[in-house]
């Protein structure tokens, strides 16, 4: 019931695990079903009123640099509010930064994917750092040697905060450090050196135009080493105590995102150790950004779904010109033209982060290659717009910081800049199709697994495959075949495993849609039940 002022009640109280059914869903059609005592767990904590100022505390208070102490002793400490310690202390402690790691089972990814989609719910920009640990496994394993020292405590569910030699800790995060002022996504123009010592590992020199969590315990870093560009593990702090020569020069100001600490930092001999061949440091490095660029795609459905949730509970709350904004036919439209997108983006979520539990599978393996370029550059474009439309499903109310929907806004662009921009992930999905044709087989044979499900995907199927199959894809089209191949596969993912409702909302709008806005569906669609779907209840 709206109050006497005709305001909602804050949206508090429920748990988002159970309250999302698409997640639900696909958690068990993955083969999370194992971890769902977990993520209910997870999904009544993030429903809180604590949880919930726990984000406001964090944003409100961003961390600080304190590049020296009292002494001017050089330190490079970030200081962080305490809420952002509580916050790493529930992502840690429920193993979003190493679930498929700790329990090698299938589903971890799935479920480790859903865990955080939920999490990130109540905070987007501490994901960073419980992304990274997760992401930096399978690059590490490229170095056995390494990996049996470190992987131990990389996987340890304890969070141990702090400056100190990794083998005193409980616990420890790793961080990357790639760009650099002169290059961004060229990383090949990456001027850090590498300097080997006789028998013991590298001393780097140079800069890091965007170095992220410079609070982990180590990093993964790219350096010239003789053999051309290579990756690099750097600790924080020697074993011997000493803090190695990394240097923060200052946290970046940003327009989101920001809770979390992101930097610029120099190197001035530091030391670190080899990881995989030398002059091999792209190809070893983008073991993580894979992964990365899957938690791009988590945090874009992640916003998407606490957007959808915010406006779709205000609308059944407040009432204008006498009747609830939730009974009137457009609002009704816009609503779930949201949804319809939230759904689909969550689908896709899942579909790719259970190919990451199959990589023996060679058909998912290639899947997964084009699939999360496509989602990658798609979802990260969508959640802007989508968050943008909800925003403005609470009007004033939404503008204001107490929503939480500028929060939401502003976090929404960091998810298609990080780990490659829109340009740079259609390119690599052109780049697949060119040199890897199986990863363009087993998507289109994922697609075609709708066929014959909807008439309307059926014939924006066969435009697909003309489109595919003509003779000259240029790059300044790239763009264009990426649109359609994220739409083809949410669609044909949406007539198999999704709300019917939602899969006829789908196929009238984005392949036969007289609009591009949300809220242009079309009639004769339930739109009041796609709603309800996806309205959270108190």
């Amino acid at each position: 019931m709206a109050s006497s002022a005709n305001q909602a009640p804050p949206l508090a109280g429920y748990n988002l695990f159970e309250a999302d059914a698409p997640l639900r869903e696909a958690v068990e059609r993955e083969g999370g079903a194992w971890a769902q005592d977990m993520l209910r767990e997870l999904g009544g904590l993030a429903g809180t009123e604590e949880a919930i100022a726990w984000g406001f505390q964090a944003n409100e208070n961003p961390p600080r640099l304190r590049t020296h102490d009292r002494f001017g002793n050089r330190i490079d400490e970030v200081d962080f509010h305490p809420a952002w310690h509580r916050l790493m202390e529930v992502a840690i402690g429920h193993g979003l930064h190493a679930l498929p790691w700790r329990e090698p089972r299938p589903g971890a990814h799935a479920a480790r994917a859903a865990a955080f989609h939920v999490w990130s719910q109540v905070e987007g920009g501490h994901g960073c750092p419980v992304s990274m640990p997760y992401a930096a496994v399978p690059a590490l394993r490229q170095q056995p040697e390494l990996a049996a020292q470190w992987e131990p405590r990389l996987t340890s569910l304890d969070y141990d905060f702090g400056l100190r030699p990794a083998s005193t800790k409980r616990g420890v995060l790793f961080g990357m450090a790639m760009t650099e002022r002169q290059g961004g996504s060229d990383l090949r123009a990456n001027t850090t050196r590498a300097e080997p010592i006789d028998g013991d590992g590298y001393l780097l020199t140079g800069h890091k135009w965007f170095c992220s969590a410079p609070m982990c315990d180590a990093f993964l870093v790219l350096a010239q080493a003789p053999g051309g560009l290579s990756c690099f593990l750097m600790p924080r702090v020697l074993e011997d105590g000493r803090r190695n020569e990394f240097h923060i020069q200052r946290l970046k100001d940003k327009l989101g995102n920001r809770s979390n600490a992101s930097s610029e930092v120099e190197f001035d001999g530091a030391w670190a150790a080899m990881i995989g061949e030398e002059g091999r440091g792209i190809r070893t490095i983008l073991e993580m950004v894979n992964h990365t660029r899957l938690d791009c795609v988590i945090g874009s459905a992640s916003l998407m779904r606490q957007a959808v949730a915010q406006a779709t509970h205000h609308t059944a709350h407040r009432k204008t010109f006498g009747r609830l904004l939730s009974e009137q036919p457009l609002m009704v439209n816009v609503l779930a033209d949201l949804a319809v997108e939230s759904e689909a983006t969550t689908l896709l979520m899942m579909r790719i982060a259970g190919a990451f539990d199959r990589p023996t599978d060679p058909r998912e393996a290639a899947f997964k290659r084009l699939a999360l370029a496509v989602a990658k550059y798609w979802t990260c474009k969508r959640a802007i717009a989508a968050v943008a439309e909800a925003l403005e499903c609470l009007g004033g109310n939404g503008y204001v910081e107490e929503s939480i929907l500028p929060r939401l806004y502003r976090e929404a662009p960091l998810n298609s800049i990080w780990e490659g921009s829109g340009n740079v992930n259609a390119l690599d999905v052109l780049r697949a199709m060119d040199r890897e044709p199986e990863s363009l087989d087993a998507f289109r044979a994922e697609i075609a697994e709708g066929h014959g499900l909807d008439r309307r995907f059926d014939a924006a199927l066969m435009q697909l495959d003309k489109m595919l199959d003509a003779p000259d894809i240029t790059e300044s089209n790239a763009r264009v075949i990426v649109e359609k191949l994220a739409i083809a596969i949410q669609g044909s993912l949406l007539l198999r495993y999704g709300d019917p409702n939602i899969a006829d909302a789908f196929c009238a709008s984005r392949f036969n849609g007289a609009g591009r806005t949300f809220g242009t569906l079309g009639d004769g669609l339930r739109l009041s039940e796609i709603v309800e779907r996806h309205r959270p209840s108190i």
